[in-house]
C-alpha cells in the first residue's frame, strides 16, 4: 500500500510564496505521474500541476507563471513551489500518484491547508 504525505501548507499573506511536499511511500514512485490538486470550498477538485517521471509537467492556466512542479525520485518526494499567492489559490491542496496511461493504481494524499489572506 502506497501512502502520500503532504506538508508545507499554512497561512501567507497574497504575494506571499508556500512550498508544499508530498512524500511517498512504497517502489512504484519512480515511474508514477505526480500530480497537485486543489478544492476549494464549493468548488470541486482540480488540477494544479503535474510531473511525470521524466519530468514533463503540465499547468492549471491559473498558475502559469507562478507555481513550479518538481520531483525527487531518489527521495520519492514531489514539491510545489507556489509563488505570487492570491486569495484565490486559498484551498486544500492534495497530491495524487497513478500511473501515466494505466488505470492500475490511483493515490491520494490527506490534503494540507492553504490559507491566503488579502
Amino acid at each position: 500500500q502506497v501512502q502520500l504525505v503532504e506538508s508545507g501548507g499554512g497561512l501567507v499573506q497574497a504575494g506571499g510564496s508556500l512550498r508544499l511536499s508530498c512524500a511517498a511511500s512504497g517502489s512504484i514512485f519512480g515511474s508514477a505521474v505526480m500530480g497537485w490538486y486543489r478544492q476549494a470550498p464549493g468548488k470541486q477538485r482540480e488540477l494544479v500541476a503535474e510531473i511525470t517521471s521524466g519530468g514533463a509537467t503540465n499547468y492549471a492556466d491559473s498558475v502559469k507563471g507562478r507555481f513550479t512542479i518538481s520531483r525527487e525520485n531518489a527521495k520519492n518526494t514531489a514539491h510545489l513551489q507556489m509563488n505570487s499567492l492570491k486569495p484565490e489559490d486559498a484551498a486544500v491542496y492534495y497530491c495524487r500518484l497513478r500511473p501515466l496511461l494505466s488505470k492500475s493504481y490511483d493515490y491520494w494524499g490527506q490534503g494540507t491547508q492553504v490559507t491566503v489572506s488579502s
